[in-house]
């Protein structure tokens, strides 16, 4: 029988993010981000949709709220690249 992972380090692979009024828990966002800025994209809109496309295989984002999910995504990516070329 395999044991299922821990609850703790399932938690780590969620990060909570502000999308439009609402918090959301979006799986794996640091690796997804990582993965996008490897692609070296230098156009904002292709960026959030390889952002989007990655996000939707492990979580849900409702069609609606599709361009909000893109912003906020788009706002970690910028984060993430700073604090990497910062290093």
């Amino acid at each position: 029988m395999v044991k299922p992972c821990c609850p703790a380090a399932a938690a780590r692979m969620v990060k909570k993010i502000s999308i439009g009024s609402l918090t959301v828990g979006i799986a794996l966002l640091d690796d997804i981000i990582e993965e996008v800025c490897l692609m070296r994209l230098d156009d904002k809109k292709k960026i959030g949709e390889a952002l989007l496309k990655q996000v939707k295989i492990y979580n849900y984002v409702p069609d609606s709220a599709e361009g909000e999910y893109t912003e906020a995504l788009l706002m970690e990516y910028e984060k993430f690249c700073k604090t990497r070329e910062a290093k």
